[in-house]
Formats: C-alpha cells, structure tokens, sequence
C-alpha cells in the first residue's frame, strides 16, 4: 500500500477570489466543490493524475499570522520569462515578499492573501514540470521528512542532504515535494497543508495504521463531520489522508 501527494490545501478568507488569481497564475480550470470550496486543476485533467498536483482552496475566517511553511515555487524558461511573469503577477495582486532571503535569484513573492511563494530562475531540474515547479516544505530535518514522506508515499526520493531533500511521483511527470531546513518553528496550524489519497481499492483504515506506524500523529480534532483523516507527520505539520481513488 502507498499514498502519493494529490492536492494542495491552502486556507482564504474569500475562495473565490483566490481561486481566480491562482487560476490565472497557473493557467488552470476552476470547479466549486461546494460553497467555500474552490478547486483548481489543468484544464482537460483526470483527477487523479501525477502530471499535475491539484490545489483546493477552503474559506476560513482565521487570519493569516505567521509565514507559511508550505509554498509554491513557480517555474520559468528564461531570465525573460521570469521577469515577464513576476509583472504579469504583480497586475493580477500579487506583491513582493521579505521573509529574509536576502540576495537570491529567484523572486519571493505573497498572493492577494498574502501567501509566499516563488518565482524561480529558469532551472534544467525544472522544465517538464509544468508551472508548479516544486512544493516546498520548511522544515528541521530535511534527510528526517525526507525518510517518513519516501516511506509514507510511492514518491520517489531524488536528492537527501543536511539542508535539503527532493521526492517526485514514481512515474517522474508533475511537480517536486521539496524540505528545506529553516530555523523557523511551527506555530500553530498551516494555512496551507499537503493533501495524500491510497489508489483505488485500497483500505483507508489499514493506510492510516501503516503511516501512524511510520511516524505520523494524530492531532485530537473533532473527526465526526468529516470523511477524511487529519494526521500530522514527524515534525507536527498536518495533512489529509482522503478516501481512496
């Protein structure tokens, strides 16, 4: 049995109008599931595909606090392409970002909502990914997270070093999951989480044993009105296991 990494969840205070800007960023479709529910994903896609890892936007009222410590980078072909792509960014909402990166080549910037993420410089590693290069997770211990996602996923572990680690789908199409050591700690709950599904016909039950097994805890909230899991993985950060499919 395995999971693999599905869809990003990321919390807003108004769904719709996120969902519109990261359509727009993304070139994606936009479905609501349900009221305060957007989802977005390529255009023409059957979910659940590796060559894209979806993005479902929830309305939540809590405001955003602290940065993020999951994001998106975004890929790009050129130093043209880059710099065209942070101004057409800019005219949808987005802003420039500061969270201490000092001098880098690649562009830091927050959604409406003020939600980070990257603007990459064109990288080789990068060019069949589609426009999300990577999910990027900050974390303590990048070899750590690195051991738990390879075993709790099918994903296949890239790189591992001390400051940080790379897994793509085992068919190698979509996007990278990514861990970065950073000494920022966790505070509270991530506005914005990874969402993981078993394939079809397996057991939902005996997965989550098997990740609560590999190292994965569980929160405490309230499972009743929901008919998914909330887990969270070595280092604290929540995530969905969904039903399978």
């Amino acid at each position: 049995m395995a999971t693999r990494l599905v869809q990003i969840n990321m919390k807003a205070h108004d769904d719709s109008a996120l969902g519109r800007f990261w359509a727009e960023v993304l070139g994606w479709g936009i479905d609501s599931e349900a009221p305060g529910v957007t989802n977005l994903e390529p255009v023409g896609f059957a979910y659940p595909d590796p060559t894209a890892v979806c993005v479902d936007i929830i309305a939540r009222p809590e405001p955003k606090t602290v940065k993020n410590r999951v994001h998106l980078d975004l890929a790009t072909t050129s130093p043209a392409h880059q710099a065209e792509l942070v101004e057409r960014l800019r005219a949808l909402g987005a802003t420039l970002a500061d969270v201490g990166q000092g001098v880098v080549p690649w562009t830091v910037m927050a959604d409406p909502e003020g939600n980070e993420f990257c603007v990459l410089e064109p990288r080789p590693v990068y060019e069949d990914t589609g426009p999300i290069a990577a999910v990027v997770v900050d974390c303590a211990d990048p070899r750590a997270m690195a051991r738990f996602w390879g075993e709790a996923t099918d994903w296949t572990v890239h790189e591992v070093a001390d400051d940080h680690a790379s897994l793509r789908s085992a068919q190698g199409v979509g996007p990278y999951l990514e861990f970065v050591r950073t000494p920022d700690t966790k505070s509270g709950w991530n506005r914005v989480h990874l969402d993981v599904a078993p394939y079809k016909g397996d057991d939902l039950a005996a997965e989550e044993a098997r990740l609560r097994a590999l190292g994965a805890s569980d929160p405490g909230i309230d499972r009743s009105g929901i008919h998914w899991t909330v887990l969270t993985d070595p280092e604290g950060n929540e995530f969905c296991l969904l039903t399978p499919r």
